[in-house]
């Protein structure tokens, strides 16, 4: 009977244990991280903003003096609904930033476990417009812009538009700009 030895994962045993405990480090990071982060939101007239961790603990409140004619009903479900917004911004910051410490599969195992999924992930959550929807529109405003070249009209500000700004535009890549993951 012969017994085969098979490497755990590379490395020497010295770089399995610290390479563990680096792990062990940043899980236990993650409640610090999560409790770092706070969203911040506001409704549309800016009567009331508030922030909030993603704990959801009211960590500041401003109220506009228009509030006060609200009345109780209406300034109650004012409050309840932009505190809901900020805590969505706060949640997903925490997974943002545990995101980045532990990497994408951990931070999902973590939203599972929680129980609490993070906002760019709810299928009820309005997802934005699509990367061909925005080139679409992007196209539009350029073959505007040049077909105009940058003038205004009555419905539209002038716009100063340059040559060069043009073709800036048509080497942009939507690709490079921040994903909610």
């Amino acid at each position: 009977m012969s017994i085969e030895h098979v490497p755990v994962g590379g490395g020497s045993t010295r770089d399995l244990i610290a390479r563990a405990r680096a792990r062990q480090d940043a899980v236990a990071s993650v409640e610090a991280l999560m409790a770092q982060a706070t969203g911040t939101a506001h409704d549309a007239d800016n009567t009331v903003e508030l922030m909030v961790d993603a704990r959801g603990k009211l960590l500041r409140l401003r109220l506009a003096p228009a509030a006060a004619n609200w009345g109780p009903d209406r300034l109650g479900s004012l409050l309840v609904e932009v505190a809901q917004a900020a805590m969505r911004e706060a949640v997903q910051a925490s997974y943002d930033a545990v995101a980045l410490r532990l990497g994408e599969d951990v931070t999902y195992l973590i939203e599972q476990l929680s129980g609490m999924p993070a906002p760019a992930r709810d299928p009820e959550a309005d997802p934005g417009i699509t990367v061909e929807e925005f080139q679409r529109r992007r196209e539009e405003r350029l073959r505007e812009a040049r077909h105009t070249g940058g003038t205004a009209g009555p419905d539209r500000p002038a716009l100063a538009v340059e040559d060069d700004d043009l073709d800036d535009l048509d080497d942009f890549d939507p690709a490079t700009l921040r994903s909610d993951r």
